[in-house]
């Protein structure tokens, strides 16, 4: 009797949920329905019926009843798809949620109105099918120009609607967290009116003979074009001066200035006082955004081997600790961008001049240089910069929002767990890089950005996840959330409310200190 009731449940509930439920974070980006099956359903059913056996057992009719298991979130994700294809745009009151603003970035191609979508597909597939006959000629990298004021921005690798298979054979897939251009998740179009006044102001004050930095850094808080990003940061870092007739005299005595370093003390990678310092430096660069093909070309590495090496030996006090590799990659990518118009991500670094390729290392290094001397204590000797700093944060949110704070205490999540790694990486292993040039255009306007600005976007950035984190009832899923918040389809919508909310916590709480402490 147990037994025909068992066997009757599995013939009544024949559709068992067995989907795959992925973990969403910046360092792990969702599945793509769309990819998952490369092969015909019929074709990938294993036959579980044995024709010996005269009655099949209740495990062989479970089999057959659950072997399309993961198919059935296939299935469900194509009729989603073929449902939405027609579908308007999301209003933008509802933008602003992440699953919402997930799916509609992964299903409706910006641009795409609803009955038009075929029609604005056709043509976009006819550019795909040019570009990969320009690849086969050996125009696989990015346009080169000379510089970032002779490009024009450009949305072909960023907005475009949902590309052929066949694209796979010449491009490699670039995950949405790879993307570093794309700085419009919800699809805006990536030049407004408003856009173009500001980039015109920037160029205006940079033009000036003495560029007025106050005024700079008033402009940049809320984003910097990208075309006029490269010599801003420069001015910004401190590694530029204001008047102009000297920055071309700086920027060759810097320049040679950091060579020599190179040729100096590279050799002595080997010796056996830094070898220990170079091995750990050659472990960890392999790592360092391993999404983006960019990072995992040889040249580039080289080039991010010789950054960290100097760095370290020049600063024997902290010496190379991990993390401090992720810190170049926003310096480079910017300096980079100067030279190569679009798809960044996918550019042949060997395909630049060797002087092109020498000026971006020394001012990747310097800006990076100048970066961490504001934050060494960060990486000292028990690193007490990152300790002070969550112990900061954990005072902080107790005034901001007790119910977070109780709830971390009550299921003994501490605060060291999750925040160490952001205060260590300034929440680049959180937010994608694109996000991450973003905020960093804010920190080098603000007069301590990445020491204490960072601090109260931290802050920020945990309340952003309040229902989320009220929601866990557990350690193990607490602590899985915070270290894979899903931030993967932000934009620099997303990352600019974060920052003003920043803004506001540090004008309540960094001139009220009884406010601030217990």
């Amino acid at each position: 009797m147990a037994t025909e009731n068992r066997i009757s449940f599995w013939r009544r509930n024949v559709k068992v949920p067995g989907s795959i439920q992925p973990v969403y974070g910046a360092q792990h980006p969702p599945l793509d329905p769309r990819l998952r099956r490369t092969f015909p359903k019929d074709a990938s059913k294993p036959n579980f019926n044995n024709p010996k056996s005269k009655k099949p057992s209740s495990f062989h009719e479970f089999a057959r009843s659950t072997n399309d298991a993961w198919d059935i979130d296939d299935e469900q994700d194509e009729d989603f798809l073929a449902a939405h294809a027609h579908q308007p745009p999301l209003p933008p009151s509802l933008r602003s949620s992440p699953p919402l603003q997930q799916t509609a970035n992964r299903l409706t191609p910006p641009g795409a109105g609803g009955p038009n979508l075929q029609e604005e597909q056709e043509p976009d597939c006819e550019e795909e099918e040019q570009r990969e006959e320009e690849e086969e000629c050996g125009q696989i990298n990015g346009r080169v120009v000379k510089s970032s004021s002779d490009a024009h921005l450009s949305v072909s690798s960023v907005s475009s609607p949902l590309r052929k298979q066949k694209s796979l054979r010449t491009r490699p897939i670039i995950p949405l967290i790879a993307r570093i251009s794309d700085q419009n998740a919800s699809g805006a179009p990536p030049m407004t009116v408003r856009e173009k006044s500001r980039q015109d102001k920037f160029r205006q004050l940079l033009a000036s003979p003495n560029t007025d930095l106050e005024e700079l850094r008033k402009s940049s808080w809320s984003g910097i074009p990208r075309e006029v990003r490269p010599i801003t940061w420069r001015l910004l870092s401190g590694y530029l001066p204001a008047n102009m007739e000297r920055r071309d005299l700086v920027l060759k005595r810097k320049r040679d200035e950091y060579f020599g370093f190179i040729e100096q003390y590279y050799h002595s990678r080997t010796d056996e006082h830094y070898k220990d310092t170079y091995r750990q430096i050659h472990i960890d660069i392999p790592r360092t955004n391993p999404l983006i093909p960019l990072f995992q070309q040889p040249t580039v590495q080289e080039v991010f081997e010789r950054i960290l090496f100097i760095w370290a030996i020049r600063h024997p006090a902290s010496g190379y600790v991990q993390g401090i590799n992720d810190l170049v990659t926003p310096f480079f990518v910017v300096f980079l961008s100067e030279f190569v118009e679009e798809d960044v991500e996918n550019f042949e670094m060997a395909g630049l001049p060797l002087e092109t390729q020498r000026n971006i290392e020394a001012d990747s290094f310097w800006c990076m240089s100048k970066l961490l001397d504001g934050i060494q204590d960060n990486y000292t000797f028990a690193q007490p910069g990152i300790q002070n700093k969550v112990k900061a944060l954990e005072e902080l949110v107790s005034r901001i929002d007790m119910d977070i704070h109780g709830h971390l205490k009550r299921y003994e999540v501490e605060y060291l767990q999750f925040a160490f790694r952001w205060m260590n990486n300034l929440l680049m292993r959180e937010l994608p890089l694109r996000c991450t040039i973003r905020v960093w255009d804010t920190y080098q306007a603000e007069a301590e950005g990445f020491s204490h600005f960072h601090l109260y976007v931290c802050a920020a950035f945990l309340i952003e996840w309040r229902k989320e984190i009220l929601s866990m009832v557990d350690f193990q899923g607490l602590l899985m959330l915070l270290q894979n918040l899903p931030t993967i389809h932000w934009g620099n919508e997303e990352v600019g409310l974060l920052l003003a909310e920043a803004y506001r916590l540090k004008y309540m709480f960094a001139d009220a200190p009884n406010h601030y402490k217990r």
